[in-house]
């Protein structure tokens, strides 16, 4: 067989692959079924919630993001979530909601969401928003009542209020439990606690300063 005959060959054989895997995830990529509410009470164990036998009305509502949140704590804001472990019927889709209210100054501080992007929609007042990316790039914008701003996925990202008046957004994400990790309370309160010696040295400052961040990011007892 000539190189040019092999070449073709081999060509072909690409085509092929290519066709028939194209083909086998072209067809039911996702749902396998109407609906998959989920059982939250289920003991097992799978990548989402085991599917209840039975479902209602009920499964697919909730009020939850109705009325603001209170904001009287540290930070100023309160994260309302409205994903499948309050709507079990969300379970599958890939989709959920949350509000966020924030007083006068109020912060929701640096966070990551390790399985969606987040999409928020500004209700009232102003914010300043911003997300880093991987190289350490600040990509920030003040946004107002109407205006949409894009958090891609797994990077770390803030909402500020630095208005005189309460705001609120709602968001969006790709996933029915997008997940969230503060990098303040991941760092300073995890359980058990991560060493001394590792944050000193990450964030360049003293044991007693650690210590003090940690007392004050303590859960309450």
């Amino acid at each position: 067989m000539t190189k040019s005959a092999k070449m073709a060959s081999i060509l072909k054989l690409c085509a092929l692959f290519i066709t028939v895997s194209l083909g086998s995830v072209s067809a039911d990529p996702d749902l396998l079924q109407d609906v998959c509410v989920a059982d939250l009470a289920s003991g097992v164990k799978v990548n989402g919630f085991a599917c209840k036998a039975t479902f209602n009305a009920t499964d697919f509502f909730s009020d939850a993001l109705a009325k603001p949140g209170l904001t009287n704590n540290s930070m100023g804001s309160l994260v309302t979530a409205a994903n499948v472990q309050k709507i079990p019927g969300l379970n599958t889709l890939g989709i959920s909601l949350s509000r966020i209210d924030y007083a006068p100054g109020g912060l929701n501080p640096p966070h990551t969401h390790p399985r969606a992007t987040e999409m928020v929609f500004v209700l009232e007042g102003e914010l300043d928003v911003g997300f880093i990316t991987t190289a350490n790039v600040l990509v920030s914008k003040s946004i107002k009542k109407g205006e949409i701003f894009v958090f891609p996925r797994g990077l770390v990202h803030f909402q500020k209020n630095n208005g005189k008046v309460s705001a609120a957004v709602v968001a969006a994400f790709n996933s029915q439990l997008p997940g969230t990790q503060s990098i303040a309370v991941t760092l300073f309160a995890a359980t058990p606690p991560v060493p001394d010696n590792v944050l000193t040295k990450a964030f360049q400052v003293g044991t007693k300063e650690v210590e003090k961040i940690k007392s004050r990011l303590a859960p309450k007892k």
